[in-house]
């Protein structure tokens, strides 16, 4: 019979730097597009040559709402006119699925020794 599988121990230190180690790539993964002008891929703005409800396509129910908002075509135009670029470039996007899929090989692999102990001692009697 196996030895109990006991995980590594870990200070109170240790795991206060991981912890912020982890926060800290966190906020870097999230900012680093916003430093680098990455985030998204812009807008079109279609202006109708004369500005109306009808002309901007708003039904009554539309109008109202935006009436109650304080909105006038004129000033609801350049809201309503604006459209994101919503396109997806496929290279980019096999390339993140890739990273990601390696990350979970990676992780498999690496644990693969700790999750064999583990499941040998809960279920191999």
């Amino acid at each position: 019979m196996k030895p109990r599988y006991e995980p590594p121990k870990q200070s109170g230190a240790g795991q206060f730097f991981d912890s912020a180690f982890l926060l800290v790539l966190v906020y870097v993964a999230l900012f680093t597009p916003l430093i680098l002008g990455l985030t998204g891929a812009g807008s079109t703005n279609v202006m109708p040559d004369t500005v109306s409800w009808e002309t901007l396509e708003q039904n009554e129910v539309m109008q109202g709402q935006w009436e109650k908002l304080g909105y006038t075509p004129d000033t609801a135009a350049e809201i309503i006119t604006t459209k994101f670029d919503y396109s997806i470039d496929p290279l980019m996007l096999l390339l993140t699925a890739a990273v990601i899929i390696g990350y979970f090989v990676f992780l498999v692999r690496v644990s693969d020794k700790e999750y064999r102990d583990v499941i040998a001692e809960k279920f191999d009697h």
